[in-house]
């Protein structure tokens, strides 16, 4: 009687469900959400921020209200602390390729160190720059 072989070992086509969501891979995915959501709403808001400086007085104010105004306060603080991460978040994350590409940082450990301290060193800049930009209402300080 005969026998068939058995098949041998073959790689398997990647796709996600084979991966494990490492580090690396999170910095990378997050890399690009920051990007775009600078570009998007970086953008839209420096749009809307030189149409309300060009338009006058009135229009400055009102776009200034959204952010600094006793019912909306919170609205800008949320989009100020995500733009803020993001930049530090992306400006990080870029400064990890930039090593990368230099060649160093490819060993297993190196790089997953790498790309959590991209996350460490961007909430870390985040705080100490919201930390400065706020020191006088956390002290409790008027001018």
């Amino acid at each position: 009687m005969a026998t068939t072989p058995p098949k041998p070992e073959r790689p398997i086509s990647p796709h996600l469900g084979h991966y494990r969501m490492g580090p690396a891979m999170l910095t990378s995915i997050v890399h690009r959400i920051t990007g775009d959501g600078l570009a998007i709403v970086g953008g839209l808001l420096f749009t809307w921020w030189l149409a309300a400086l060009a338009a006058g007085k009135e229009s400055y104010d009102y776009f200034l209200s959204w952010f600094t105004g006793p019912s909306w306060n919170i609205l800008g603080y949320i989009i100020g602390v995500g733009l803020t991460f993001s930049l530090f978040q992306h400006m990080m994350s870029g400064i990890r390729h930039f090593v990368l590409d230099t060649g160093a940082g490819y060993e297993l450990k190196t790089n997953k160190t790498g790309a959590i301290l991209t996350f460490v060193g961007a909430l870390v800049l985040t705080i100490l720059f919201w930390g400065i930009l706020l020191k006088d209402v956390i002290l409790g300080v008027a001018k």
